[in-house]
Protein backbone atom coordinates (compact mmCIF):
# COMPACT_ATOMS: atom_id res chain seq x y z
CA UNK A 1 0.00 0.00 0.00
CA UNK A 2 1.55 3.41 -1.12
CA UNK A 3 1.07 6.30 1.05
CA UNK A 4 1.63 4.44 4.52
CA UNK A 5 3.18 3.25 7.48
CA UNK A 6 3.84 -0.16 8.68
CA UNK A 7 4.42 -1.10 12.05
CA UNK A 8 6.58 -4.80 13.39
CA UNK A 9 7.84 -5.99 16.12
CA UNK A 10 10.93 -8.38 16.55
CA UNK A 11 9.54 -11.40 18.56
CA UNK A 12 10.72 -12.05 22.05
CA UNK A 13 12.79 -8.64 22.09
CA UNK A 14 12.36 -5.29 23.13
CA UNK A 15 12.75 -3.44 20.02
CA UNK A 16 9.79 -2.50 17.41
CA UNK A 17 10.31 -1.16 13.80
CA UNK A 18 8.08 1.25 11.49
CA UNK A 19 8.32 1.79 8.00
CA UNK A 20 7.07 4.42 5.60
CA UNK A 21 6.58 5.35 2.18
CA UNK A 22 4.85 8.45 0.65
CA UNK A 23 4.18 9.49 -2.53
CA UNK A 24 0.72 11.03 -3.43
CA UNK A 25 1.15 12.95 0.35
CA UNK A 26 4.98 13.61 -0.42
CA UNK A 27 3.95 14.96 -4.30
CA UNK A 28 0.99 17.54 -2.66
CA UNK A 29 3.22 18.99 -0.75
CA UNK A 30 5.59 19.64 -3.86
CA UNK A 31 2.93 21.10 -5.89
CA UNK A 32 1.48 23.80 -3.55
CA UNK A 33 5.37 25.20 -3.24
CA UNK A 34 8.50 26.02 -5.59
CA UNK A 35 11.33 24.32 -3.34
CA UNK A 36 15.08 24.34 -4.28
CA UNK A 37 16.11 20.82 -5.06
CA UNK A 38 18.30 21.14 -1.59
CA UNK A 39 15.23 21.96 0.37
CA UNK A 40 12.99 19.06 -1.11
CA UNK A 41 14.92 16.58 0.20
CA UNK A 42 15.65 17.32 3.34
CA UNK A 43 11.40 18.76 3.75
CA UNK A 44 11.38 15.35 2.18
CA UNK A 45 12.74 13.23 5.04
CA UNK A 46 11.65 14.78 7.31
CA UNK A 47 8.12 14.38 6.60
CA UNK A 48 9.22 10.55 6.81
CA UNK A 49 11.04 11.43 9.92
CA UNK A 50 7.74 12.64 11.05
CA UNK A 51 5.60 10.10 10.26
CA UNK A 52 8.06 7.69 11.75
CA UNK A 53 8.30 9.41 15.02
CA UNK A 54 4.61 10.19 15.31
CA UNK A 55 3.54 6.80 14.94
CA UNK A 56 5.47 5.58 17.83
CA UNK A 57 3.58 7.79 20.48
CA UNK A 58 -0.42 7.50 21.54
CA UNK A 59 -2.26 10.36 21.23
CA UNK A 60 -5.37 12.37 19.98
CA UNK A 61 -4.11 15.60 17.97
CA UNK A 62 -1.29 16.36 16.03
CA UNK A 63 2.52 16.19 16.35
CA UNK A 64 4.32 19.40 15.37
CA UNK A 65 7.95 18.80 14.40
CA UNK A 66 10.02 22.22 13.77
CA UNK A 67 13.20 23.28 12.96
CA UNK A 68 14.24 26.80 13.40
CA UNK A 69 17.94 28.58 12.76
CA UNK A 70 19.77 31.10 11.96
CA UNK A 71 20.99 29.86 8.73
CA UNK A 72 19.99 30.07 4.72
CA UNK A 73 17.24 27.71 5.78
CA UNK A 74 15.55 29.61 8.65
CA UNK A 75 12.34 26.95 9.10
CA UNK A 76 10.97 23.46 8.32
CA UNK A 77 7.74 22.23 9.45
CA UNK A 78 6.07 18.97 9.46
CA UNK A 79 2.93 18.53 10.93
CA UNK A 80 1.05 15.04 11.32
CA UNK A 81 -2.32 13.91 13.21
CA UNK A 82 -3.71 10.96 15.04
CA UNK A 83 -5.48 10.89 12.06
CA UNK A 84 -3.23 9.90 9.90
CA UNK A 85 -2.78 13.63 8.14
CA UNK A 86 0.34 15.55 7.38
CA UNK A 87 1.54 18.62 5.81
CA UNK A 88 4.61 20.87 5.71
CA UNK A 89 6.11 23.59 4.97
CA UNK A 90 9.41 25.35 4.98
CA UNK A 91 10.88 29.31 4.97
CA UNK A 92 14.06 30.16 3.07
CA UNK A 93 16.60 32.61 1.96
CA UNK A 94 18.87 32.01 -1.33
CA UNK A 95 20.14 28.86 -1.13
CA UNK A 96 23.75 27.79 -1.69
CA UNK A 97 23.39 24.63 -4.45
CA UNK A 98 25.66 22.91 -2.09
CA UNK A 99 25.76 23.13 1.07
CA UNK A 100 26.38 20.71 4.23
CA UNK A 101 23.68 20.78 6.58
CA UNK A 102 25.19 22.36 9.59
CA UNK A 103 25.78 25.48 7.38
CA UNK A 104 22.26 25.75 6.20
CA UNK A 105 20.70 25.54 9.70
CA UNK A 106 23.63 27.34 11.88
CA UNK A 107 22.27 27.84 15.40
CA UNK A 108 19.58 25.83 14.89
CA UNK A 109 16.88 24.06 17.24
CA UNK A 110 14.29 20.93 16.65
CA UNK A 111 11.34 21.46 18.30
CA UNK A 112 8.50 18.71 18.56
CA UNK A 113 5.20 19.28 20.38
CA UNK A 114 2.26 17.48 20.72
CA UNK A 115 -1.24 19.55 20.83
CA UNK A 116 -4.84 18.50 21.72
CA UNK A 117 -7.65 18.98 19.67
CA UNK A 118 -8.75 22.35 21.62
CA UNK A 119 -5.17 23.53 19.95
CA UNK A 120 -3.41 23.55 23.65
CA UNK A 121 -0.42 21.90 23.85
CA UNK A 122 0.14 19.02 26.08
CA UNK A 123 4.04 18.39 25.46
CA UNK A 124 7.14 20.27 23.99
CA UNK A 125 10.80 18.90 23.76
CA UNK A 126 13.60 21.06 22.44
CA UNK A 127 16.88 20.25 21.41
CA UNK A 128 19.75 22.15 19.70
CA UNK A 129 20.00 20.17 16.33
CA UNK A 130 23.17 18.03 15.81
CA UNK A 131 24.30 16.32 13.76
CA UNK A 132 25.00 16.18 9.54
CA UNK A 133 21.35 15.12 8.24
CA UNK A 134 17.67 15.11 9.14
CA UNK A 135 18.43 11.22 10.69
CA UNK A 136 21.13 12.05 12.81
CA UNK A 137 19.27 15.21 13.95
CA UNK A 138 16.41 13.41 15.17
CA UNK A 139 18.37 10.37 16.40
CA UNK A 140 20.19 13.04 18.97
CA UNK A 141 16.58 14.43 19.43
CA UNK A 142 15.48 10.58 20.67
CA UNK A 143 18.38 10.01 22.96
CA UNK A 144 18.53 13.33 24.28
CA UNK A 145 15.05 14.50 24.97
CA UNK A 146 13.15 11.31 25.16
CA UNK A 147 16.07 9.04 26.83
CA UNK A 148 15.06 6.51 24.05
CA UNK A 149 17.65 4.22 21.92
CA UNK A 150 16.38 4.93 18.13
CA UNK A 151 18.11 3.90 14.71
CA UNK A 152 16.28 6.14 12.03
CA UNK A 153 16.98 5.97 7.69
CA UNK A 154 15.18 8.21 5.57
CA UNK A 155 15.13 8.88 1.41
CA UNK A 156 13.49 11.44 -0.54
CA UNK A 157 13.53 12.31 -3.76
CA UNK A 158 10.66 14.30 -6.47
CA UNK A 159 8.46 11.69 -6.22
CA UNK A 160 8.07 9.67 -2.91
CA UNK A 161 9.86 9.70 0.29
CA UNK A 162 10.39 6.51 2.91
CA UNK A 163 11.93 5.96 5.72
CA UNK A 164 13.41 3.19 8.75
CA UNK A 165 12.54 3.21 11.93
CA UNK A 166 14.35 0.99 15.14
CA UNK A 167 13.73 1.73 18.24
CA UNK A 168 14.69 -0.54 21.92
CA UNK A 169 12.31 -0.26 24.53
CA UNK A 170 14.02 0.27 27.79
CA UNK A 171 11.30 -1.58 29.64
CA UNK A 172 11.70 -4.83 29.00
CA UNK A 173 14.77 -7.36 29.36
CA UNK A 174 15.95 -9.52 26.18
CA UNK A 175 17.83 -12.31 26.91
CA UNK A 176 20.05 -11.68 23.40
CA UNK A 177 22.30 -8.64 24.38
CA UNK A 178 23.44 -8.36 20.99
CA UNK A 179 20.19 -8.29 19.29
CA UNK A 180 19.97 -4.87 19.34
CA UNK A 181 23.36 -3.76 17.41
CA UNK A 182 22.51 -6.64 14.96
CA UNK A 183 19.41 -5.02 13.70
CA UNK A 184 20.66 -1.96 13.69
CA UNK A 185 23.44 -3.14 11.57
CA UNK A 186 20.84 -5.14 9.12
CA UNK A 187 19.12 -1.61 8.84
CA UNK A 188 22.21 0.42 8.52
CA UNK A 189 22.45 -1.82 4.93
CA UNK A 190 19.05 -0.39 3.76
CA UNK A 191 19.69 1.87 0.93
CA UNK A 192 17.61 4.87 -0.48
CA UNK A 193 17.06 3.38 -3.55
CA UNK A 194 14.95 0.53 -1.57
CA UNK A 195 13.03 2.76 0.67
CA UNK A 196 11.91 4.64 -1.74
CA UNK A 197 11.00 1.67 -4.78
CA UNK A 198 10.48 -1.50 -3.31
CA UNK A 199 7.30 -2.26 -1.36
CA UNK A 200 7.43 -1.49 2.49
CA UNK A 201 6.89 -5.29 3.03
CA UNK A 202 10.03 -6.51 0.70
CA UNK A 203 12.34 -3.90 2.36
CA UNK A 204 11.32 -5.94 6.19
CA UNK A 205 11.59 -9.08 4.66
CA UNK A 206 15.10 -8.55 2.75
CA UNK A 207 16.33 -6.92 5.84
CA UNK A 208 15.33 -8.82 8.88
CA UNK A 209 14.56 -12.64 7.16
CA UNK A 210 16.75 -13.83 9.64
CA UNK A 211 15.17 -12.79 12.32
CA UNK A 212 11.65 -13.66 14.00
CA UNK A 213 9.26 -10.54 12.87
CA UNK A 214 5.55 -9.87 13.41
CA UNK A 215 3.89 -7.72 10.84
CA UNK A 216 0.68 -5.58 11.40
CA UNK A 217 -1.10 -4.32 8.87
CA UNK A 218 -0.63 -0.71 6.97
CA UNK A 219 -1.99 2.47 8.32
CA UNK A 220 -2.69 4.47 5.66
CA UNK A 221 -1.43 8.34 5.19
CA UNK A 222 -2.39 11.21 3.58
CA UNK A 223 -2.05 15.37 3.17
CA UNK A 224 -4.83 17.05 4.10
CA UNK A 225 -4.21 21.09 5.60
CA UNK A 226 -6.08 22.29 8.87
CA UNK A 227 -6.77 25.49 7.10
CA UNK A 228 -10.52 27.34 6.88
CA UNK A 229 -11.49 30.67 6.40
CA UNK A 230 -13.55 30.51 9.93
CA UNK A 231 -9.67 29.92 11.44
CA UNK A 232 -8.54 32.88 9.15
CA UNK A 233 -11.38 34.94 10.42
CA UNK A 234 -11.03 33.91 14.02
CA UNK A 235 -7.16 35.00 13.77
CA UNK A 236 -8.18 38.35 12.02
CA UNK A 237 -10.74 38.86 14.65
CA UNK A 238 -7.70 38.21 17.34
CA UNK A 239 -5.73 40.95 15.51
CA UNK A 240 -8.30 43.52 16.59
CA UNK A 241 -10.55 46.15 14.20
CA UNK A 242 -7.41 48.75 13.79
CA UNK A 243 -5.35 46.04 12.31
CA UNK A 244 -7.69 45.28 9.97
CA UNK A 245 -8.89 48.64 8.92
CA UNK A 246 -5.26 49.64 8.14
CA UNK A 247 -4.61 46.64 5.96
CA UNK A 248 -7.93 47.52 4.18
CA UNK A 249 -6.97 51.31 3.71
CA UNK A 250 -3.16 49.89 2.23
CA UNK A 251 -4.97 47.62 0.09
CA UNK A 252 -8.64 47.79 -0.43
CA UNK A 253 -8.82 43.90 0.72
CA UNK A 254 -7.68 41.71 3.53
CA UNK A 255 -5.68 38.49 2.17
CA UNK A 256 -4.11 35.73 4.50
CA UNK A 257 -2.71 32.49 2.56
CA UNK A 258 -1.53 29.43 4.12
CA UNK A 259 1.81 28.43 4.62
CA UNK A 260 1.22 24.65 4.26
CA UNK A 261 -1.00 24.41 1.30
CA UNK A 262 -0.76 27.86 -0.53
CA UNK A 263 -4.55 28.63 -0.34
CA UNK A 264 -5.62 32.32 -0.42
CA UNK A 265 -8.56 33.83 1.36
CA UNK A 266 -9.69 37.16 0.52
CA UNK A 267 -11.83 39.79 2.49
CA UNK A 268 -13.64 42.58 0.99
CA UNK A 269 -14.35 45.50 3.32
CA UNK A 270 -17.77 44.39 3.82
CA UNK A 271 -16.85 40.86 4.67
CA UNK A 272 -14.01 42.21 7.54
CA UNK A 273 -16.61 44.51 8.71
CA UNK A 274 -18.70 41.47 9.65
CA UNK A 275 -15.97 40.00 11.61
CA UNK A 276 -16.57 42.84 14.69
CA UNK A 277 -20.21 42.81 14.48
CA UNK A 278 -21.75 42.10 17.67
CA UNK A 279 -18.16 41.12 19.13
CA UNK A 280 -16.16 37.82 18.51
CA UNK A 281 -17.80 35.80 16.35
CA UNK A 282 -18.27 31.77 17.09
CA UNK A 283 -16.08 30.05 14.37
CA UNK A 284 -17.49 27.70 12.39
CA UNK A 285 -16.23 24.31 11.32
CA UNK A 286 -13.22 23.80 10.05
CA UNK A 287 -12.76 22.45 6.20
CA UNK A 288 -10.19 20.95 5.46
CA UNK A 289 -9.05 20.35 1.94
Amino acid sequence: MSDSIRRFMFEGAPIRGEIVQLDATWRAVLERHEYPPLLQTLLGEMMAASALLSATLKFDGAMLMQVQGSGPLRLLVVECTSAGTLRATAKWDALPEQAGFADLLRDARCAITLIQPDGSQSYQGVVEVVGDNVAEMLMHYMRHSEQIETALTVAADGMRVGGLLLQRLPESADDDADRWDRVCMLASTVEAAELLGLAPLDVVRRLFHEEDVRLFEPQPLAFRCACSKARVESMLTMLGPEEVESVLAERGHVEVTCEFCNRAYRLDPVDAAQLFVGGMRSPGSPTRH
